[in-house]
């Protein structure tokens, strides 16, 4: 069996393993082995691709096509460049962190990590896939069972916040349908057959009316799952619902695929059309990006915070995707790395404080960092990794961004990044508050005062979210190196 298959295979055999089992014990530790290989293939993949990558020029390596459905010319088409091998990275390790944060789920556990390994099986088909159909398919394989996953183990309002966040992504995945119809309806301008082959469509010359007409149902159609304003309001009540490791896929993993869509398809197949829609778009982006940040200063629930956090976070993605230069695009990249490392970090520590005071509420607490020192400093670093400090991950993201943003000369296009820029001033002033007031200061609650420090899982999951943050702040230009030579043959479109 071919390397990429064995991410769609390897979660649904641990799947079948976990049906058959019984209890939570065995449950936790089956899906814990699963997830560890996954991580592990994860990195084989990922030294294998470099080595790869020295000797073969092509956009996407290690490919297999076999025939789905002769008749409509759909295939299981496969490959990876280096974005698709960094985000497996990402979700390999977000997986594994989420079953060790989940260890002592003790309601239905077997079918908590069932609907947990059907999500990350319908993501890492969708980061391998280069036919249009077969992306389309594990895209829906992978947003699905966050109703149940929300539904069933979330709190509060769940089934109204489950409910919530499967009409809008519903509604956005009818836009997105249209539009790869579109596509493959026009995949035969220069006279070849219809196809759904993002390598194929690239080669032909989609009329400008056309590009005109789907760039922005593919768009919207991705986007609102990277929550673009104003269509995230599905975001932050998903969050506040969802248990800790669904929150960690969900803006960890998840929300990724939003921005790797319109990348991947929108950006490389209609490149007329993002040029001609791209200054209204920026205009919705640049809002997300503000409006996030302000809107988390105004909260007290800490997944809210974080999940305003990441509408402003990821709309810096949209932003940067849609400069259309090759230091903005490496710059989303990477921030989308880093954010699903840091927002991942944020909901598992949200969680762990969660299950010892039994409060989100910020006013509620304080002084946490004299009882619960690990995590309280634990949240301090991801805080700065947050606001972008040098160091992290997310100054690297950032600087990248902002630099390639800037290049654009035109007035629009630098007030926009101006106006953009000066949310990392507005993070800094929630991050810093969060902390001011839950971490520092007298202990409010005396019963706080004898919380538990945090378990052997608990800091394991942790630190596999913590040292990739770390790692690609102090050591970038490897990940960023493989990232640009994968951006050159998607800029030609554009420039």
């Amino acid at each position: 069996m071919d390397i990429l298959s064995l991410f769609v295979v390897l979660p649904v055999l641990v799947i079948i393993a976990l049906i058959f089992t019984k209890g939570l014990k065995q449950a936790r530790q089956i899906a814990m082995v699963g997830s560890i290989i996954q991580l592990g293939m994860a990195i084989n993949l990922l030294f294998a691709y470099l080595k790869e990558q020295s000797i073969n020029d092509s956009i996407f390596v290690f490919t297999r096509d076999i025939v789905w459905f002769e008749e409509f010319n759909i295939h299981y088409n496969i490959g990876v460049d280096g974005i698709s091998v960094a985000l497996i990275l990402l979700t390999s390790i977000i997986v594994l962190a989420g079953v060790f944060i989940s260890w002592k789920t003790y309601d239905l556990p077997k079918e908590f990590f069932v609907s947990l390994l059907v999500l990350a099986t319908g993501v890492y088909g969708f980061f391998i896939s280069i036919d249009l159909f077969t992306m389309f398919l594990f895209y829906e394989i992978a947003v699905i069972p966050m109703y149940l996953l929300i539904g069933i183990w979330g709190s509060g309002p769940k089934e109204y916040s489950a409910m919530k966040l499967t009409l809008m992504l519903m509604g956005a995945s009818a836009l997105l349908l249209v539009g790869i119809l579109g596509i493959y309806f026009n995949s035969n301008a220069d006279g070849g057959p219809l196809t759904f082959s993002i390598l194929e469509i690239a080669q032909v010359n989609i009329p400008f009316e056309a590009q005109k007409l789907f760039f922005p149902l593919i768009f919207i159609g991705f986007a609102v799952l990277g929550a673009l304003f104003p269509f995230h309001t599905w975001s932050p009540d998903g969050h506040a619902s969802a248990p800790t490791a669904v929150s960690m896929l969900h803006a960890g993993v998840l929300m990724k695929l939003g921005g790797y869509g319109v990348f991947r398809v929108a950006m490389f197949l209609l490149p007329q059309g993002a040029m001609e829609w791209s200054w209204f778009f920026i205009i919705l982006s640049a809002t997300g990006v503000i409006y996030g940040a302000f809107a988390a200063i105004r909260q007290t629930d800490l997944k809210y915070i974080n999940a305003y956090s990441s509408v402003s976070h990821l709309g810096l993605v949209l932003f940067a995707l849609l400069m259309l230069n090759k230091t903005a695009w490496n710059g989303a990249i990477l921030q989308s790395l880093s954010h699903g490392f840091m927002t991942a970090l944020f909901f598992a520590l949200i969680g762990m404080i969660y299950t010892r005071t039994n409060t989100r509420d910020i006013t509620k607490l304080g002084g946490l960092l004299k009882v619960i020192p690990f995590i309280s400093v634990i949240y301090v670093i991801a805080g700065l990794a947050s606001l972008g400090l040098p160091g992290f991950s997310g100054f690297v993201a950032e600087m990248n961004i902002f630099v390639g943003a800037f290049q654009n000369e035109d007035m629009f296009h630098r007030v926009v990044t101006i106006i953009s820029v000066s949310a990392i001033v507005v993070t800094a002033v929630y991050i810093l508050r969060v902390v001011g007031i839950m971490l520092m200061g007298p202990v409010k609650n005396e019963s706080y005062l004898s919380l538990p420090q945090a378990t052997w899982y608990e800091t394991t999951g942790v630190l596999l979210l913590l040292l990739p943050i770390v790692g690609i702040g102090v050591a970038p230009l490897w990940l960023s190196d493989m990232i640009l030579k994968s951006l050159q043959p998607f800029l030609q479109g554009v420039l």
